[in-house]
């Protein structure tokens, strides 16, 4: 994927905080509530997650959430509402009340689904008006120790002298693990039946069994089966090594230039909500991610802090639909 934009100043190691985000925090930690949301008198904040309670995103936005209340100066509550890749849950967030006391976090999927679903219930750009990208999360090609392939020249040379031979699995058809994996099959060249599974959890339980035999995954619940060699790290999935992994190549670097995917998580709110609640809530967003304890608890789950404006925001949406797009078509997946 196309690289975001570098964070803020906030965002940088604690020495590099200006003064100005050092007030903000001591403000916060006094419990000046400086950026309370208009609209809500005493409700809590609801964020609507269409995802699944244990994913990674539902842990990142779980662990931010505590110094997003602070910031905000409201009780902040989650809702998991999984099902359909995302779409059930989306609905319920662009059919939420306009004034900013609802919102959602969403994943890859949410501009990945209008090229895999024939119907869906709303407009993916449209329909939505993004706060702010909060993080991404780097994958890594992994295969079983019992591949006999320590690299990408050797995988793509394996698979091409036993074309349909060998597997990869996903966490479900037309995940952003299906398309990061699709995507290399592409650009690879090489013929490898792709094994649908019901999650990350049964995913990562088959592969490190060799049921199945590759599969791009997160990092975070990878490296430390890397590190104990019960997995085998083919590549990274982004454009620069992984600080966690930093033996590990990237698969760009190993002969695939156009190869660059990370799984990001982003606030969004219903189109119509007006300008000034988003810049609200895009602030307290700013302002919960300078906080130490939000900052470290979202890179102990695996994220690199990636925030970024509405309008910016707003402009990678649809620059990722698009590219996602050319994957999926690529890929040659559909759904009903």
């Amino acid at each position: 994927m196309p690289s975001l934009p570098p964070p803020p100043t906030a965002l940088s190691p604690r020495a590099r905080l200006t003064r100005r985000h050092a007030i903000a925090l001591g403000a916060v930690a006094l419990g000046a509530p400086a950026l309370a949301l208009a609209q809500l008198g005493d409700k809590p904040l609801r964020i609507l997650l269409p995802l699944s309670a244990g994913s990674g995103a539902d842990g990142a936005v779980r662990a931010i959430s505590n110094s997003l209340a602070k910031a905000l100066g409201h009780p902040v509550v989650i809702e998991n509402l999984p099902g359909a890749g995302g779409i059930t849950g989306t609905t319920q967030i662009v059919r939420a009340a306009k004034d900013g006391s609802v919102i959602g976090v969403v994943s890859n999927n949410h501009v990945v689904n209008p090229s895999v679903y024939k119907n869906i219930p709303f407009d993916s750009i449209e329909d939505i008006t993004p706060i702010t990208v909060i993080g991404a999360t780097p994958f890594v090609l992994v295969a079983h120790p019992s591949v006999p392939a320590r690299n990408v020249k050797e995988l793509i040379a394996l698979a091409k002298a036993r074309p349909g031979v060998l597997n990869y699995g996903s966490s479900g058809n037309g995940t952003i693990l299906h398309l990061g994996a699709a995507m290399f099959v592409d650009q690879a060249q090489i013929d490898v039946k792709h094994i649908p599974y019901r999650g990350m959890g049964p995913l990562m339980n088959d592969i490190l069994g060799g049921q199945v035999q590759l599969g791009v995954v997160a990092v975070a619940p990878a490296a430390a089966h890397i590190k104990s060699g019960t997995l085998r790290a083919v590549g990274v999935s982004t454009a620069t090594r992984v600080p966690s992994l930093p033996e590990v190549p990237t698969i760009a670097e190993q002969g695939l230039p156009r190869y660059e995917l990370e799984g990001w998580i982003a606030a969004i709110a219903p189109a119509g909500t007006p300008k000034a609640e988003v810049a609200r809530l895009y602030n307290g967003f700013k302002a919960a991610l300078a906080m130490p304890e939000a900052r470290d608890a979202l890179v102990a789950q695996g994220y690199e802090i990636k925030l970024m404006p509405p309008e910016p925001s707003a402009a990678f949406f649809r620059s990722e639909l698009a590219r996602m797009a050319q994957v999926v078509k690529n890929a040659n997946v559909k759904m009903d």
